[in-house]
């Protein structure tokens, strides 16, 4: 008898799981935004600045909420900027890990301001920095439409 128990409570566990995945829960209040990766695919192949060197890298996005739509939406003029940003390279400038990084930053800001603009929200016009002064001031996106927009990632990076 106890045998049946188990085995007959071992089946009922995956759907009770599956029903608190899904709403099951009473008297939840409304969660947080859903945050997914987004893979750009196919990954990209960009010829670098040298003769016969190229760049193959795969490009996945972390988004919240609604921002997921604004990726889909724009998902052309993100892939256009992104390749013009990777191909205007050179192998040397992509050797150390502090180098991908910055590339890593870069795309971040740019499909920032590609969603942005594809929205219509005209881009600042930034001061020219005091000589001597680095500019380190980062923008806020908190009130634009590229807000959800979270994070990028290189799964894939390879240089030949």
């Amino acid at each position: 008898m106890r045998l049946f128990i188990l085995l007959f409570s071992l089946l009922l566990l995956p759907a009770l799981a599956s029903a608190e995945e899904h709403g099951g829960g009473e008297g939840e209040a409304a969660g947080p935004a859903k945050i997914q990766y987004m893979e750009i695919t196919p990954k990209f192949v960009v010829n670098l600045i040298e003769p016969k060197k190229f760049l193959a890298i795969t490009v996945q996005v972390l988004v919240e909420g609604p921002a997921a739509d604004a990726v889909k939406k724009h998902m052309a003029a993100i892939k256009h900027e992104l390749l013009m940003l990777f191909s205007d390279r050179s192998i040397d400038s992509l050797q150390t890990m502090e180098q991908r990084e910055a590339l890593r930053q870069q795309a971040v800001e740019l499909i920032h301001k590609t969603i942005d603009k594809a929205e219509g929200v005209e881009e600042e016009k930034e001061e020219e920095p005091q000589e001597g002064h680095k500019r380190m001031k980062k923008r806020d996106y908190s009130k634009l439409p590229s807000a959800g927009f979270k994070d990028l990632f290189f799964t894939e990076f390879l240089l030949q």
